[in-house]
């Protein structure tokens, strides 16, 4: 594996790096998990210490920080909506500054790309973005290193996303596609794709790439051969039941069945960044599906627990990847 130093760097989007640097990130994060596996200690950080701001809560994304951070020997805070000040009380540079003279590292999930952006701005150490209303970067890497378990390989795969494409994860499979030489197929109502502007500077990439952008409101035809199937759930937390009953209406015909594994063909994997309504066992699931109808949501069960489905590997790799970002960015990638 090729070195590159990314020491300094902040992680916000990946628009920011090139294929070969994303490459190197999801290399590093396989030799970490292999050590991992192996139980090879690869506590090079110890002594550092890195901020974890929360504005919205997650299982993974913490807790793939908490235990990478743990495994390279750091020190972790954790700052949940209630208990940072940011914007709130205090603004997003002078937080920035304050918490660059105590940590290492800051992690950033929550809302606007603007925040983690204005962070990294001001902030004197690596930023991390854990999500944004915009862009998840940490979960394409754990999705590349899934995908590179599984065929060994990104240029000429198609991935077929279904659903809902016009934010983070849309946007965010749409850049990696172009960075990476893979088709990208956003199977969605024309209502539900990316912003034109992101649409022509993914294009433009995809083109230096080998890479392709299309959009089908057909979910069978845009599915038709993909080595990917993709989904995220359709009504984040806490929005009104009137979102709720519109994207059920209109998203339905891009629920990801049988049908559609089907289409796409014996070798496809089916991929979700989670949690994911495939049944009714959840407070929220429960509630929706009899207030609405449904049993499964954006991906039946028979699906999401098919020998196709890959998700749970993908969902530990969030770990492996995070820990290879980390480690990068503090220039102790030498796993």
């Amino acid at each position: 594996m090729k070195e590159i130093d990314l020491k300094g760097r902040d992680f916000l989007k990946l628009l920011d790096y090139t294929p070969e640097e994303i490459s190197y990130l999801v290399d590093l994060a396989a030799t970490y998990k292999m050590n991992k596996h192996e139980g090879v200690l690869h506590d090079t950080l110890r002594g550092k210490n890195v901020a974890l701001i929360f504005e919205k809560t997650s299982t993974r994304t913490r807790c793939s920080f908490e235990v990478a951070a743990h495994d390279l020997g750091m020190g972790t805070t954790y700052l949940d909506p209630s208990a940072s000040q940011i914007s709130k009380k205090e603004s997003i540079a002078d937080t920035a500054r304050v918490l660059s003279g105590m940590f290492d590292g800051i992690e950033y999930r929550g809302y606007g790309q603007d925040i983690v952006e204005e962070l990294a701005k001001f902030a004197s150490v690596p930023v991390w973005n854990g999500l944004t209303n915009e862009f998840h970067p940490t979960q394409m890497l754990a999705d590349l290193l899934t995908i590179k378990e599984c065929f060994g390989r990104f240029k000429g795969l198609k991935i077929a996303y279904m659903g809902d494409a016009r934010y983070n994860m849309g946007n965010s499979w749409m850049v990696t596609c172009a960075k990476m030489g893979m088709e990208f197929a956003a199977c969605a109502p024309k209502s539900y794709w990316p912003d034109p502007a992101l649409i022509e500077t993914c294009k433009k990439i995809a083109e230096e790439n080998g890479g392709t952008i299309g959009f089908y409101e057909d979910a069978m035809e845009g599915v038709k051969d993909a080595d990917v199937v993709y989904t995220d759930v359709w009504v984040s937390m806490g929005e009104p039941d009137e979102v709720w009953a519109e994207r059920i209406r209109e998203l339905s015909p891009y629920q990801v069945n049988k049908k559609i594994m089907e289409q796409a063909g014996k070798r496809a994997v089916f991929m979700h960044c989670l949690p994911a309504y495939h049944d009714l066992k959840t407070e929220i699931g429960k509630a929706k599906g009899e207030q609405f109808g449904f049993t499964e949501l954006e991906v039946t069960d028979e699906v999401f627990e098919s020998e196709q489905s890959v998700v749970f590997q993908e969902a530990e790799n969030r770990m492996h990847t995070i820990k290879a970002v980390m480690a990068a960015t503090l220039g102790a990638d030498k796993a």
